[in-house]
């Protein structure tokens, strides 16, 4: 049962039952009811921005863990640029230099990955930012190392090619010349025979009798024979594979035909006097990409260190060519 409560009245003298009305009463409850919820919302309002619930703490946890995975990942992934640009730097200087292919141009290894609206569905995301440029690095790496594995299938290509290229590649003297006494010129500026003007001379002469016997450099195919009374007189060009040719001027007879297949050191055709010659000799050229380049590079085959040094003094001596 609800107290009573008494009132002592001081005119009476008498204890007076106290009578609350309902109003009052309402009032008493709405005021209380009030003050709980003033108090609550600042209990609540102090806890939401003071104190973590056991939820924002698992959430902030889990959100720390993915931060420091980014980290972690965004630290490998430079790791494996730094491994792929050295690998990507060993596959341009050495094993696409050994093997004579032309090196990957950085704006092909680095060329960008998708389009710019490739990672607008990652800006909304939370903390977008770290998660594009994570995404960017993945994708461009991604793209490096495909160029990178399709420039491998190049190289190992070559690598089973290189027998025959190694075959091809000039790599003897034209003629038996053991004793060095037969060059009479070589490559670079010369005093022409009949013109007596300096002219850049794009063989080497070796000075042989007529009939001297003249091999094949390399393995290849013939792919000219020129019958001329003058320039280059009778001449044969093989063509090697790889860019190479070489050119034989000035022959007397030769014993190839055009389209035939020779190999390194077989017999093609013999020493003469023919087209613009002041004494019979063999002009000797080879040519990479249609561009004359020096043959005392070619003899690596057939020379000691000591012959072959001795090439390239009498090669560099400045003198008149024979043609």
């Amino acid at each position: 049962m609800p107290k009573v409560k008494y009132h002592f009245n001081t005119h009476t003298l008498k204890y007076d039952k106290v009578i609350v009305s309902w109003r009052k009463r309402l009032f008493r409850v709405m005021g209380w009811l009030a003050t709980a919820v003033v108090f609550g919302a600042l209990i609540m309002l102090v806890s939401y921005n003071f104190f973590d619930s056991p939820k924002e703490k698992r959430l902030k946890r889990a959100l720390e863990e993915s931060n420091y995975q980014f980290e972690l990942l965004k630290q490998r992934t430079e790791q494996m640029e730094m491994v792929l640009n050295d690998i990507q730097e060993r596959d341009n200087t050495i094993y696409r230099v050994i093997f004579e292919a032309e090196p990957i141009p950085n704006s092909v290894r680095g060329a960008g990955y998708g389009g710019v609206d490739r990672y607008n569905a990652l800006r909304n995301m939370y903390n977008s930012d770290v998660v594009v440029d994570m995404t960017k690095k993945v994708d461009r790496l991604s793209k490096q190392l495909y160029i990178q594995s399709k420039s491998y299938d190049e190289v190992w290509d070559l690598v089973k090619n290189k027998a025959n290229m190694l075959a091809s590649i000039p790599a003897i003297q034209p003629i038996a010349n053991k004793d060095l006494k037969h060059m009479a010129s070589g490559y670079g500026m010369r005093m022409h025979p009949i013109y007596k003007t300096v002219k850049m001379h794009t063989g080497m002469d070796f000075t042989a009798p007529v009939g001297t016997e003249i091999y094949a450099t390399g393995n290849g195919t013939v792919s000219k024979i020129e019958l001329n009374g003058r320039g280059y007189g009778n001449n044969i060009i093989i063509d090697h594979g790889y860019a190479y040719e070489t050119l034989y001027g000035h022959l007397s007879r030769m014993v190839v035909r055009q389209g035939q297949k020779v190999k390194r050191g077989d017999l093609i055709a013999y020493v003469g006097n023919s087209g613009s010659s002041t004494g019979p000799h063999l002009h000797y050229e080879v040519r990479k990409h249609g561009d004359p380049i020096n043959p005392v590079n070619f003899y690596y085959n057939d020379l000691t260190p000591e012959e072959y040094q001795k090439v390239l003094e009498i090669s560099s001596m400045p003198g008149q060519s024979f043609d």
